[in-house]
Parts: C-alpha cells; sequence; structure tokens
C-alpha cells in the first residue's frame, strides 16, 4: 500500500551583529551577588563571625607569644611556660581551624559568584523567535525550559532526527531547543510527512523555533563554559537549562532527549505548580 509524503523544510538562521552586547562585568557581578546573597542568606554572618574568632585567636596568641618570651627570659617563671604554651597552641589552633573554615566559605561564595555572573551572561543572550520578534533568554523563565545544541552542521541534523519521537512529550515539559551551529549558518531542516503525522511538522517547528542572535556573543559564551569544564573546542555539547534559567545538566555529545522526558514533570496541568523545582539540581 502507498502513502503520500510531502517535505517541510523550516530555516534556522543565525544573524551576527555587533551591536546590542551584553551588560558590563560589573553590572552582572554585582548582580550576581545579590542572587548569592539570597540564595545563602547567612553566609556573610558566618564569615563575620569566623574574621571575629581570626583576629580573636590571632590576638590571644600575640600577647601569649609575647608572655612566653618574658617567662624564658626569667628563669623565675619558668613554670608558666608550660600553661602558656598551652593557651598559646589554643589560640593558634583556633585561629587555624576559623581561616580555614573562611577559605573554605569565600570558595565557595565565589564559586557560586561566577557561576551565577555565567548564567546572568547567558540570560543576556538574544534569541530570535519567528521571522522577527528577538528576545532574551531571561524572558523565557518561568515559560520554557531551554535546551541548547552546540556543534557543527551534521550534529545539530543529527540531533534534530533523535529528538522526534519525543516531541509531543518534549513540548509537554515545556522544551524549546536552542540550535547554535559552531562552523555556519545552520541550513533549513527538514522533515517527511505522512498523511497520518499532519500535526507533527507544526509541533517539530515549535519545538525547534528559537535561533540564536549575534552569534559572537554566543560563540564567547560557549567557549567560556567549555575551557572552565575542561572541553576541548571543537566538541559538540548541549546544556539543558531549568524553568528558572538555571542550568541543570550539560554534557558532550547528543542531548539525551528520553531522559528528558523521564525526569521532568509537565509544565502544565494538576502537578505543574508542585513539581516547578524539580527540574534537578544546578550545577
Amino acid at each position: 500500500m502507498l502513502s503520500c509524503k510531502r517535505q517541510m523544510c523550516f530555516a534556522s538562521t543565525v544573524t551576527c551583529s555587533a551591536s546590542n552586547k551584553p551588560s558590563p562585568s560589573t553590572d552582572v557581578s554585582f548582580t550576581a551577588k545579590i542572587r548569592s546573597e539570597v540564595l545563602s542568606p547567612f553566609r556573610t554572618v558566618r564569615m563575620f563571625f569566623y574574621l571575629a574568632f581570626i583576629a580573636s585567636g590571632a590576638l590571644g596568641g600575640l600577647i601569649a607569644t609575647t608572655q612566653l618570651i618574658a617567662a624564658l627570659a626569667n628563669p623565675s617563671r619558668a613554670a608558666e611556660v608550660a600553661e602558656i604554651l598551652k593557651g598559646l597552641g589554643i589560640d593558634i589552633g583556633a585561629a587555624t581551624i576559623f581561616a580555614f573554615l573562611y577559605y573554605r566559605e569565600n570558595k565557595a561564595k565565589n564559586v557560586q559568584v561566577a557561576r551565577l555572573s555565567r548564567e546572568e551572561s547567558l540570560s543576556n543572550l538574544k534569541l530570535r523567535v519567528g521571522e522577527k520578534k528577538i528576545i532574551s533568554v531571561s524572558s523565557l523563565r518561568g515559560v520554557a525550559r531551554l535546551v541548547i545544541c552546540a556543534g557543527s552542521v551534521p550534529f545539530i541534523l543529527e540531533s534534530f532526527k533523535l529528538s522526534e519521537p519525543f516531541t509531543q512529550s518534549l513540548l509537554d515539559r515545556g522544551v524549546l531547543v536552542v540550535p547554535f551551529a559552531t562552523d555556519g549558518n545552520l541550513p533549513g531542516f527538514e522533515i517527511d510527512e505522512g498523511e497520518e503525522m499532519k500535526e507533527l511538522p507544526t509541533k517539530r517547528k515549535q519545538l525547534w523555533q528559537l535561533a540564536p542572535v549575534y552569534v559572537s556573543e554566543w560563540s564567547n559564551w560557549l567557549d567560556e563554559q567549555k575551557k572552565l569544564a575542561g572541553v576541548s573546542p571543537e566538541s559538540p555539547v548541549y546544556l539543558s537549562l531549568r524553568m528558572d534559567g538555571r542550568v541543570r545538566g550539560s554534557g558532550v555529545g547528543y542531548p539525551p532527549w528520553n531522559a528528558f522526558v523521564a525526569q521532568l514533570p509537565p509544565a502544565k496541568g494538576l502537578w505543574s505548580g508542585l513539581l516547578d523545582g524539580m527540574d534537578g539540581r544546578v550545577l
């Protein structure tokens, strides 16, 4: 039995421009610091007390050191040396412990601020929706879970092909794909449609409707992520964002479409509100 097929093609062209640059790094860092304070509200208090304890231990150690010198210089105070050394050891130990705690807390803060700064830089990147509308990534927070596919044109086209069986399930979970071809403009996606699958082309186009704008800014951001992750610049990668715009997962190779369907809750329906935070832990 013969079946009729028709072919649908839609392009995903990337626009390159030097205008509309990302916000200055100072602005991004300030925003990231504010978000860091919100996410870890008691970190500043802990760090203040760590510094206070370090200062107290250092001052106690200084006083004990002067007492020790005086005791060693005076034979009549030789009996006090053991007690002074004990106090000096306690002061040095306390200062060392709290210095380590402060160092660890400050390192965690810097890592968090750096991650939030990168997320803010990502949120400022631009996307094209349809033919004319241009939006920022941040405007999709609370609306969609973005999956960024970055690699060569064959990699993008194969990712597009592999996502076909999961099209409806991905859309139900609010997933939208951002294809970013690192070796040139992405050609049109081609879809073979049978009469029994009339709605599929529209849904496929909806899933892959976004396109990066200002390719140099996307390239700079992606290169920085690869460098930090120790991934070679030529490797094809994917990044999965949570509904709140934070990175929930990434990897080298094709996006695991089946895992997204299994792990992500529906974007609409009875459980949508309760499961909004179940996108996965932040990387």
